[in-house]
């Protein structure tokens, strides 16, 4: 039987170079892990897609089951679930994020 929320999560990730599911938008997070990804993506300054989880129990349930991962925020590159906000910390400050980027051919927004 298909499940419509993880349908929704295969088109946002497939529709989406990088996509982030976080607590709040981008201009207003609602949590502090929301915010220190969105640090992070708007210092390597890419296009992304953010989906707010609080606006959807669904949601926020479903791509905790999707992912196998048990907190938010989430980023996905190209489809590829990366981490939450200790794993994007640390894969910025490695250099492993921009080598990600790359690899994906994502570049800074001009």
């Amino acid at each position: 039987m298909s499940n419509p929320v993880f349908n929704r999560i295969e088109d946002d990730i497939k529709n989406s170079d990088i996509v982030l599911y976080m607590k709040g938008s981008p201009m207003f997070p609602q949590c502090g892990f929301s915010a220190a990804v969105i640090e992070v993506l708007n210092y390597y300054n890419v296009d992304f897609e953010a989906f707010d989880v609080l606006q959807d129990p669904a949601l926020r349930e479903g791509i905790k089951e999707f992912s196998e991962w048990p907190t938010i925020p989430q980023l996905y590159v190209k489809g590829e679930f990366i981490g939450g906000c200790d794993i994007i910390r640390e894969m910025a400050a490695s250099g492993e994020l921009i080598e990600v980027f790359e690899k994906n051919d994502i570049k800074p927004k001009s």
